[in-house]
């Protein structure tokens, strides 16, 4: 647990013990920036601060949802950033904040197992550098959050413009390849994309509309405060719009992927039954010269045999043989003629 004091002459470290006393000063912003919510932030928060137990239960607990609650002298938000874990699945990592007159505490997390700890600190952690370079001058725990939340916000611009360029790169496979080793795989690609462009749009949604009730409905702020939470709300918006306009030409990408790829299958389809077609047809034709090439093999084999028969070793019975495969050669062709075997 970190605790400092911004004041004039830039950022300090206190310890834990200091806090109440910290408190007590009216030319400086306390921030108490809590990694883990164990049981000594528990009764930091609860009898330190005196903070609601119910806002207390939420920083112990995963939302799933951005929230904001306002109590007469501090305002609760839940807010979560973008985290892009294996087979994009997209994690969502939270941040709650209490902003009150003179302090700001951030308590981190829960977290999900599979996200790294420092994840969740990236925010503040630019901030306090920021702060131990003079770089940015607070005045009021409202601009201390402001700072924090903006930095959130150019993370889930930077996300976005890296999952533009992802799209891009789809996008050319799906329009210089005519065909994809593996086009499972590849569809997969694009709708992990589409998925996370999904993910940051709804956190986007969420976080603008908490801070765009905070800015309406907190009533202790200074007047430099409710401008702030109008700009993040403001700002949330415009990351809202812009993975909107990503995720619909990735759609779009997809539709076209689809469709090219029903269309080959169709067509494959249609030269897969012609050839089927033309087979069956030339199978009927070999059957039918196949049974017309047997009559008269079949005469002369009955002729053929060494017993006697009507003109039995007779030029008449010769004449007779030949006649009978003639016949029935042509009774045979033209009943497959008939048919349109041949």
């Amino acid at each position: 647990m970190d605790v400092l004091l911004v004041c004039d002459a830039g950022l300090e470290r206190h310890e834990i013990e200091e806090l109440p006393q910290l408190l007590e000063r009216p030319d400086a912003v306390v921030w108490v920036d809590i990694p883990v919510c164990d049981q000594q932030a528990l009764d930091v928060l609860s009898e330190t601060f005196g903070f609601h137990p119910i806002a207390v239960r939420d920083c112990v607990e995963r939302n799933h949802v951005s929230k904001v609650h306002i109590y007469p002298e501090y305002v609760f938000s839940v807010l979560h950033a973008p985290k892009v874990g294996k087979r994009g699945h997209v994690h969502y990592v939270e941040l709650d904040q209490f902003v009150g007159r003179n302090y700001l505490v951030t308590v981190h997390g829960p977290l999900n197992p599979a996200v790294a700890p420092e994840v969740a600190l990236l925010d503040t952690k630019t901030v306090i550098r920021r702060l131990e370079k003079h770089q940015l001058p607070m005045a009021s725990p409202f601009e201390l959050s402001y700072g924090i939340v903006s930095a959130m916000i150019r993370r889930e611009a930077d996300l976005i413009a890296d999952l533009a360029k992802e799209s891009g790169l789809l996008e050319q496979r799906v329009m210089l390849a005519d065909d994809l080793e593996d086009p499972e795989a590849f569809l997969e690609e694009l709708f992990q994309a589409w998925y996370a462009l999904l993910a940051i749009r709804t956190i986007a949604t969420h976080s603008s509309a908490s801070y765009g009730r905070m800015a309406r409905l907190v009533r202790f702020l200074p007047d430099a405060a409710p401008p702030l939470f109008a700009d993040i709300a403001d700002q949330f918006e415009v990351i809202q719009t812009m993975a909107d306009g990503q995720r619909e030409f990735l759609h779009g990408v997809i539709d076209f992927y689809q469709t090219r790829t029903s269309t080959h299958l169709t067509i494959a389809a249609e030269k897969s039954a012609s050839t089927g077609v033309q087979q069956n047809e030339d199978m009927r034709r070999i059957t039918a010269w196949v049974a017309i090439v047997a009559v008269p093999t079949a005469v002369t084999g009955f002729f053929g045999q060494n017993v006697p028969y009507p003109g039995f070793e007779t030029n008449w019975g010769f004449m007779a043989s030949t006649l009978i495969i003639i016949i029935l050669a042509l009774v045979l062709f033209i009943a497959f003629k008939r048919k349109g075997w041949l």
